[in-house]
């Protein structure tokens, strides 16, 4: 556990490292440094699955402070994940702007004539409702993100919990019956978790969509 544990360490200091790239990296580049960020991300997400079994075979003496390390991890490669997801929202918001900038400036207007209008007002109009969009898709963005975060530190919590509730019952020596019973309610938490994953994906499918 321990060459697991100060490997996943080593990680989060890169990550936290690279995350000051993000400012410094230019455009065609940018998307790269985020794709191998997440990547890192993903990578200790999964050892830190693996140490949480570990650190419960841990003995007794030991088990509460290897849980402990393994929390504070946690903890830290879920800050970074925030970090990443902040930064890629605020990066979609500029881009979002510029793109809304170059198209109202590439606009031809015209002179008035018998033919032909400047159509202010409908321009007008049309940025005011862009804008309008582009908040409601902020808001929705920003609401997703705190709520699959949620959902994953949840899942993380659960799986933490099921831990602690078969070591203790392990130690009171409860029947398998028992320990049957509570492996079942583990894994149906588990897809009421995914099944809220996905209707909350859906719902922000939709209302994009209407938004559209």
């Amino acid at each position: 556990m321990e060459t697991l544990y100060q490997q996943t360490h080593k990680q989060v200091h890169e990550i936290q490292s690279h995350m000051g790239r993000l400012e410094t990296a230019d455009k065609q580049s940018l998307h790269l440094v985020e794709n191998e960020i997440q990547a890192s991300i993903d990578q200790i997400f999964s050892h830190l699955e693996r140490l949480e079994i570990l650190s419960s075979k841990e003995p007794p003496n030991k088990r509460q402070n290897a849980k402990l390390r393994v929390d504070q991890l946690k903890y830290d490669v879920q800050h970074l994940q925030t970090a990443l997801r902040n930064f890629q929202h605020q990066r979609y918001t500029r881009e979002q702007q510029e793109r809304q900038r170059e198209e109202l400036l590439s606009r031809t207007f015209t002179t008035n004539d018998s033919d032909t209008t400047i159509p202010m007002d409908e321009s007008l109009q049309f940025n005011s409702s862009l804008q309008k969009i582009h908040h409601g898709m902020d808001d929705l963005i920003g609401g997703g993100h705190s709520i699959l975060e949620g959902l994953r530190a949840q899942r993380l919590t659960l799986k933490g919990t099921q831990k602690k509730i078969l070591d203790i019952a392990n130690m009171l020596g409860l029947s398998n019956t028992v320990m049957r019973l509570i492996e079942k309610r583990a894994f149906q938490d588990k897809y009421l978790m995914i099944g809220g994953m996905l209707l909350t994906c859906v719902v922000m499918f939709l209302v994009a969509q209407y938004l559209t």
